[in-house]
């Protein structure tokens, strides 16, 4: 198992950057932090997380918030492997990105996973089940290179507005 991200440090937000629907005229806000949290589970402990909060607004032709990875070189990923993230989600529906240095705009490889409101929760995204996306259309004929992803998100775009939150422990690989 390789760990690609585990949020122990307040500095570990620097690696990431909010991209919201207002690079189209949208009004979704976003931002992302690193908070204190109970770990749940067996743990019993305290655990960092990056906790990305924001409002869904479909005001203006708006409708999706994000928070992504800064690129950085390849993470390493292989055909075969499976993503695992630990989450505490509020019940919606998010999208985890993949991005390759293609230069497309608004393009990536998407996976959706629901959460369960205030419950931690293993989530298995498998890197061959990735579907490539062109705003928001699905483009199944392009097939995902793993070795050349370089940054990863998670975005919200479940078409209902209001406060969102979900809280991420970490993203490994196996």
């Amino acid at each position: 198992m390789t760990s690609l991200f585990d949020f122990t440090q307040s500095s570990d937000t620097d690696k990431w950057q909010i991209v919201n629907d207002g690079v189209m005229g949208g009004r979704s806000s976003s931002q992302a932090s690193i908070v204190s949290v109970d770990a749940g589970g067996e743990s019993k402990g305290e655990t960092n997380a990056m906790r990305f909060t924001g409002n869904l607004s479909l005001e203006n032709n708006g409708g999706f918030a994000s928070v992504r990875s800064r690129p950085n070189g390849s993470l390493g990923l292989d055909p075969g492997e499976t993503i695992m993230l630990r989450v505490k989600g509020d019940g919606r529906r998010y999208t985890f990105n993949l991005y390759t240095p293609d230069r497309r705009t608004a393009f990536s490889y998407q996976l959706e996973f629901d959460t369960k409101a205030g419950q931690w929760t293993e989530v298995k995204l498998p890197v061959d089940k990735f579907v490539a996306h062109s705003y928001g259309r699905p483009m199944p004929n392009m097939k995902l290179t793993p070795s050349q992803v370089h940054s990863v998100g998670i975005l919200l775009g479940d078409k209902k507005p209001g406060p969102f939150e979900i809280l991420v422990d970490s993203i490994v690989v196996e």
